[in-house]
């Protein structure tokens, strides 16, 4: 596992149109965010710490205490892990986080040009 101090916060989703921005830097891109998710954020962390790292995959390399950003391409990569982790779920907030991820992946790929930001705390 993958944990600080014992001490895991969440992950928030976040979808956006074009390479993510946040109006407080210095920029003169506009704002990109298209929708945001928190409900999920503790139990995602937590299942995403137990991932064994250096796999053939996308989703071991989230960083439950960084950033991290998958393109379009690199979520559709990583929503064809879904099924196979869903499989080997018990947890019914691990399954519920997993499903909410899988929705968030599914529109990135299929939203030409967007990036998919896994807010780690």
């Amino acid at each position: 596992m993958r944990l600080r101090d014992n001490l895991l916060m969440g992950i928030d989703l976040q979808l956006h149109n074009g390479r993510p921005h946040w109006p407080g830097r210095r920029s003169k891109r506009k704002p990109t965010l298209i929708r945001q998710s928190h409900g999920h954020g503790e139990a995602l962390a937590e299942f995403i710490a137990t991932l064994p790292a250096n796999t053939s995959g996308k989703l071991w390399t989230v960083d439950p205490y960084n950033d991290t950003t998958f393109n379009e391409q690199e979520a559709e990569a990583a929503l064809r892990e879904i099924p196979d982790l869903l499989d080997r779920c018990t947890d019914a907030s691990h399954i519920a986080a997993l499903r909410d991820l899988a929705g968030y992946l599914k529109d990135c790929a299929a939203t030409p040009g967007s990036y998919l930001l896994l807010v780690g705390d």
